[in-house]
Parts: C-alpha cells; structure tokens; sequence
C-alpha cells in the first residue's frame, strides 16, 4: 500500500534545529516511498528528505546534522553505494550510521553495502513496524555512540588535566627539594662566601693605608719638583719618607692584595652562578646536549662546604661525550648522592666522583669510605619517605626523586654497599636516547 501524503521535510536543514529529537535524512527518488517514510517516522523523529544522493551529501553536512539516513540503493544519477562512499569519505559525515532501503533481494547487494560501511538492510515493499524496529535499534546504538565518545572525550580531557597537574606537582616537588638541599647547605655555602669576602674586605683596608703613603710620598716629590733646585735637605727628606713607607715592600705587597682580592671575587662569583644555576626553576622536561663534567664540577662547587672539613674529594674523570639530559636535574642528583656520601663518614673519609662510558650508556658512580648500608635497607632505599636519618634530618624523599629523575632520562641508579666499607651508587644514562635531538 502506497501513502500519497506530502513529505514531512524538516525546514531545518541549512541551520541548527531547535527540535532535540533525533534527526533521520530520508533518501529515495520515489516520492511515493518519501511519503510513507515520513509518515511513520514523523511521529518520533525529525524528518529530512532528499530524492537525490546529490542532495542527501548537501543537506548530510548542514545543519542539522543527520543521526541517521535512510538511503535507497538504486537511484538515477548517484547511486546509494556511491552516496555512501561520499558520505565515509567526508571528515563531517564518516560516522552517521547508513541503512541501505532495496527492492533487491540479492545477498550480493547486501554484501557490499555493508562491505561499503552501511549498518543494516530494510527491503521493499516497507513495512512499518520493521522500519519502525530497524531505525529505533540503530538511532539507540547512535545515541550510545555519542554518550561513549562524549565520556571518552571528557574522560580524555580530565586525563590531560590530571597528568598536568602531576607534572607541576612533580615539578614543584623538585624544586622544593633542590630548595632544601639549599638550605642544609646553606650555613657552608656562607661560610665560602664570606671568607673571601672577609679577606677582600682586609686587603681593601691595607690597600687604603698603602694608597696613604704613596700619596705621601708624591707629595714629597711634587714639593721636590717645584723648586728650582733641588737642595741636599730635601733629597734626603724624600730618602727618608722612601724608607718610613718601605716602597719596595708596598710594590710587591700590592700586587699580592690585589690577586688575592680578584681571585676572592671570582671564588664568590662562581659559588653564587652555581648556587643560581642550581636552584633556578626549570621545565621538567628541558633537556640538552650536556658537558656532564662541568655540571659535577660546579655541584662540587656548591657542596664543598659540607664536605672539605672530614673528607677528601678524589674525581677519577674518564672521557664522555655530551650527553642528553636535564643538567639541572641531574645535577640535583648528584649534589644529593655527594651530601649522603659525606653524612655516612663519621670522621674522616674520602668521596670518589668516577665517570666513563660502555658502548651504550654514560656513568656517574659516586663512591665514600663510610659506614654503609645493612643489607636489609638496600631494597627500600628508593622507596618514597623512606629513611634511616633521625627524625628532622631529612625528608626521606632525595633518592626517591633521583630514581624517578632518571627513570625519565631512560637510565637507572644503583646502588652496592658493603658494612663499615662504605657505598658506591652509580647513575647510568643512555649515550643516544631514543628521543634525544641532534647533537649540535
């Protein structure tokens, strides 16, 4: 039975519908079957319409938006396979689900359509209740789809969110953590910057008392210069003032403050770049071609204070290439594996700093002389607050931080130990991660 009612054509489909129900582009060149598909769609859905495939790929991209199409197979001009084609191949319609309307019963029509991507099958002549069942079934799985995406979607954005928020903390607890190897640190570092600081000031005031007698004695030459003629009386006044000031003495002396006093200032000046290079607040994932040696040197820079009073420093360095990493975060490893090494020596000991290279990786391997670790603490060590200082003495977080450091450079830290012998740990980086740049 055919239905002659005029087709129910949304009058939405250049711009966005105020109508919520789902929305179903109907494509046949029959009007006949147009109308009847109307009718009983029209009830539940709103309804698009097209009798041609031409125009069913205009209105698939408008607005609003088809949740569903109902697409004849045999058609003048397009056909309902090349209608489908366009419609997976267009970003804005690759999703809408297709079922295929026919009046072919071959199982071979039906295979390409849905080799083509079509989602189900409705034969002619319609009846209503499978159109009916068939389009709820597929706008239902629809709707699920977009619930699915739009939690995924969500979901996906709360994960961006969260790991951002990890990384600032993490940044943040790095930070805070330099921060407090700072401040154990800090009455040393004082100490090296006032003590060239102390004989900087000294020498000045020697130099002040010097520039004293020179004017002196340039006074007595200029008296000298003005006369005419220089008198006996007056040549062994300058003699005399020569001898009070020991001029000879104020040439030599003077050089010596004055390398002193530079080689204070450069002392102070290294001290305080290391310290600003050491505690400034970095990307945590700004790395670089990096001169290892040169971050271990200036680290030891920063902590020599902790450490010349009871130890010895020995660097054993062998011969690295640049290497790929976050120097500061690196340098923060080592500053803190060095402070450990010198707490462990009770009285006098000596730290060895040794670097090389196999035919992969780079090494740090930090060495001391001190009491050990028992072999029971060993596998707890980089375990987060984990400690064997007293209580107030550390924040059980340093190495727990250096395992995760470099984890992130795609090395290891391990660590051997002997009781009463003392304990080495040994950083391992690769020589060529697989993300690295382009050595310059």
């Amino acid at each position: 039975m055919e239905i002659h009612a005029q087709p129910q054509v949304s009058s939405a489909t250049a711009g966005t519908s105020a109508d919520s129900r789902p929305v179903v582009l109907i494509v046949d060149d029959s009007k006949s079957n147009l109308a009847f598909l109307c009718h009983i769609l029209g009830q539940e859905y709103e309804v698009l319409s097209a009798q041609s495939g031409e125009r069913a790929l205009e209105i698939a991209v408008g607005a609003p938006k088809p949740d569903l199409i109902l697409l004849d197979v045999v058609m003048p001009g397009m056909s309902g396979y090349d209608v489908l084609t366009g419609l997976r191949n267009t970003p804005e319609t690759c999703d809408i689900p297709v079922i295929f309307t026919t009046g072919l019963d071959s199982t071979v029509d039906e295979e390409k359509g849905l080799e083509l991507g079509a989602v189900d099958y409705i034969t002619k002549p319609y009846r209503a209740p499978i159109v009916l069942a068939r389009v709820r079934s597929q706008i239902e799985l629809k709707q699920s789809r977009d619930r699915l995406s739009s939690q995924n979607n969500y979901l996906e954005g709360e994960l961006a969110k969260r790991l951002q928020e990890a990384q600032q903390a993490q940044s943040r607890l790095l930070q805070s953590e330099k921060l407090a190897a700072v401040g154990q640190l800090s009455a040393g570092i004082v100490h090296e910057i006032n003590t060239p600081v102390g004989f900087v000031t000294s020498n000045l005031t020697t130099l002040a008392s010097y520039w004293q007698d020179i004017l002196k004695l340039l006074d007595a030459y200029e008296t000298l210069e003005a006369l005419a003629m220089a008198d006996a009386a007056a040549l062994n006044r300058i003699r005399s003032i020569k001898q009070e000031c020991d001029i000879a003495f104020l040439r030599d002396d003077t050089a010596k403050l004055i390398a002193e006093s530079q080689d204070g200032l450069a002392r102070v000046t290294a001290i305080v770049r290391d310290l600003k290079n050491f505690s400034r607040a970095e990307d945590i994932d700004n790395r670089q071609w990096t001169d290892l040696h040169s971050g271990l040197d200036a680290t030891v820079n920063i902590v020599w204070s902790e450490i010349k009073y009871h130890c010895t420093l020995r660097k054993d360095y062998g011969e690295l290439p640049k290497i790929y990493c976050n120097p500061s975060q690196i340098n923060q490893v080592v500053l803190n594996l060095i402070v450990n090494a010198a707490q462990a020596i009770p009285d006098k000991g000596e730290i060895t700093i040794r670097t090389g290279q196999t035919d992969s990786k780079a090494f740090i391997a930090i060495a001391d002389t001190g009491t050990g670790i028992p072999a029971e603490t060993l596998p707890r060590l980089f375990e987060p607050f984990f400690t064997t200082k007293p209580v107030g003495k550390g924040t059980g977080l340093g190495l727990s931080i250096a395992y995760g450091i470099m984890q992130r450079h795609q090395g290891s830290i391990e660590v051997s130990s002997i009781q009463d012998k003392g304990t080495t740990f040994t950083l391992w980086l690769p020589l060529k991660p697989a993300d690295a740049g382009t050595m310059p």
